[in-house]
C-alpha cells in the first residue's frame, strides 16, 4: 500500500506504543515474586520507579522502557533499511551495540540469555547459521511487533519467513520461532482490523506453523498452551487468575511460560491495552515482556486512541520516544 488508511496507522501506532506501556508498567516489577509484588505495590495502578533493590531495573525512573522496547526499535529501523528483510551480521551488531551502550549507561538491563548466548558463539566464531539453534527465550516475541505491522498475516509461509529474519540469529528453535510468530500474526491480525476472537485464532494457527521452522528443541507447545491458558482464566476473578497465571502458565522468561501468559492476560482484560499492560505488571516475574506482548495485541486490536493520552506522554517524555515516522515506513510493506 501507498497511502496509509487512518484506522491502519492507529491500530499500527496502538500496537507500538502499546509494547512501549506494557514494557514501562512491567519494568519495576520484573524478576520480582507475585508476592513480593503485592507486599510492596498492592496493586499496581500506573508508571512506578524501580526499587533500589531491583537486580535489573534498580535507578530506572517511573515510565522507563526496557530491552523489550529498545530492540523492537532495532527490529523496525532495520526492516525499513534492508527494504523488508532482516540482516543478521547487521541484526547481531545492532543488538552488541546497544548493550554496548547500556553498559555504559551502568544499566543492568542488558541481553537476554538466548541472545547473549547466541551473540557470544558469533564473535568466537560461529555461523550465523548456528549461532540461535538453542534460544528458546522470550526475546524473539518480545521483539517482533514491527514484522506484524510490518506485514500481512497471509500467506502464512511467506509471512512465518519474516518472523525467521528477526529470530534466526538468537532464536532459530521451533520454540523461540512458534512463540515469535504467535506474536506477529496477532500484531498483523489486529493492525488488519481483526477482533480479540481473530488475534487469538491467528497466533494459534501461527505458532503451530512456526513450530516447524528452526532446530527442534523439546518443550511445550505454544500453540497449545496458548489455546489452553485462555481457557484456565475464563471468569476468573481478577486476583485469582493472576495467582494461576503464575502457578500454572508461568511468567518466565521461557516463550512456552510468557507468551501464553501475556495471551491469559488479554483475554481476562478483553484486549484493553491500559488494563492488559496493568495487570502484566501485578504479575512479576517477566512483566515488562509478557506486558510488551499483551500491549503489542490489545493495541493493535483497540488503536492508539484506546492508549490514555498521560500515558503516551509520560513513555514520549521519559524516554524520547517518537515512533510515527517508523510506523509509517513500515507499513509501506503491506
Amino acid at each position: 500500500m501507498n497511502d496509509t488508511h487512518p484506522d491502519l496507522l492507529d491500530r499500527a501506532l496502538g500496537a507500538f506504543y502499546g509494547l512501549a506501556l506494557g514494557d514501562a508498567l512491567g519494568m519495576p516489577t520484573q524478576v520480582m515474586a507475585r508476592s513480593e509484588v503485592v507486599r510492596v505495590y498492592g496493586t499496581l495502578t500506573g508508571f512506578e520507579p524501580a526499587g533500589q533493590d531491583n537486580p535489573v531495573s534498580a535507578g530506572m525512573p517511573a515510565g522507563s522502557v526496557t530491552d523489550d522496547t529498545d530492540q523492537a526499535v532495532i527490529v523496525g529501523r532495520l526492516l525499513i533499511e534492508g527494504g523488508g528483510h532482516i540482516d543478521p551480521l547487521r541484526f547481531s551488531q545492532e543488538l552488541l551495540s546497544w548493550e554496548k551502550e547500556m553498559k555504559a549507561k551502568g544499566s543492568f538491563d542488558l541481553l537476554g540469555p538466548s541472545t547473549k548466548a547466541a551473540l557470544d558463539a558469533v564473535a568466537g566464531g560461529a555461523s550465523l547459521d548456528e549461532a540461535g539453534r538453542t534460544g528458546t527465550t522470550n526475546g524473539s516475541a518480545m521483539r517482533v511487533t514491527p514484522v506484524g505491522i510490518a506485514f500481512a498475516a497471509r500467506p502464512l509461509d511467506t509471512f512465518l519467513d519474516r518472523v525467521v529474519e528477526s529470530c534466526q540469529v538468537t532464536h532459530d528453535t521451533t520454540v523461540g520461532i512458534a512463540g515469535a510468530a504467535a506474536v506477529a500474526a496477532a500484531v498483523s491480525t489486529g493492525v488488519a482490523g481483526g477482533s480479540l476472537d481473530d488475534v487469538f485464532e491467528a497466533a494459534v494457527t501461527a505458532a503451530r506453523a512456526g513450530s516447524q521452522r528452526g532446530h527442534w528443541i523439546a518443550g511445550a507447545d505454544v500453540a497449545a498452551r496458548i489455546t489452553w491458558a485462555r481457557e484456565l482464566v475464563r471468569g476468573l476473578p481478577e486476583a485469582e487468575a493472576l495467582d494461576q497465571v503464575c502457578a500454572l502458565i508461568g511468567t518466565s522468561v521461557a516463550t512456552q511460560e510468557s507468551v501464553p501468559a501475556a495471551f491469559a492476560v488479554l483475554a481476562l482484560t478483553e484486549g484493553d491495552p491500559w488494563r492488559a499492560a496493568l495487570m502484566a505488571a501485578n504479575l512479576g516475574g517477566d512483566s515488562d515482556t509478557i506486558g510488551a506482548i499483551a500491549g503489542a495485541i490489545a493495541g493493535s486490536v483497540r488503536g492508539l486512541a484506546a492508549i490514555p493520552a498521560d500515558a503516551l506522554q509520560t513513555l514520549r517524555t521519559v524516554n524520547g520516544l517518537e515512533l510515527e515516522d517508523l510506523t509509517r515506513q513500515l507499513l509501506t510493506h503491506r
